[in-house]
């Protein structure tokens, strides 16, 4: 079977797992299913569910990093409520020199509809999109 018949999971290394779970779960609002161990650190890693059956798996590494690219996205119904909600929750989405976003940092997208971005405690970009 060619890889894309299975289900993939984003996974994103964290520099402290518990600063990672007080931005994942405190400021997202995302509900660990379980968690695990990650790089020989027992409970190292959060695993959480998201819909359609994809999961996000958050894990702390000796050699996690920061990265300027997105590394996962949500695609939401309402842009504008999600990223009302995660705010009041302690979110601050990015602005980018040029990129045409609003007071709340929601922008149009490449291709159609819009986009916002924040960043987790070590940096890694998270997307919120949208095809409004």
């Amino acid at each position: 079977m060619a890889l894309s018949d299975y289900p993939v999971r984003a996974s994103i290394g964290v520099t402290d797992i518990g600063r990672a779970v007080l931005f994942y779960e405190g400021v997202l609002g995302l509900a660990s299913d379980h968690a695990g161990p990650s790089a020989g650190i027992e409970g190292g890693a959060r695993f959480y569910k998201a819909g359609l059956g994809t999961m996000l798996n958050v894990f702390e590494t000796p050699t996690a990093g920061t990265t300027r690219s997105t590394v996962a996205t949500w695609y939401v119904d309402d842009i504008d409520a999600t990223v009302d909600e995660l705010s009041s929750a302690g979110a601050e989405f990015a602005r980018y020199e040029g990129a045409d976003q609003d007071s709340r940092g929601i922008g149009p997208r490449a291709g159609g509809g819009r986009i916002a971005w924040v960043a987790d405690p070590d940096g890694n970009t998270i997307a919120i999109e949208a095809d409004d």
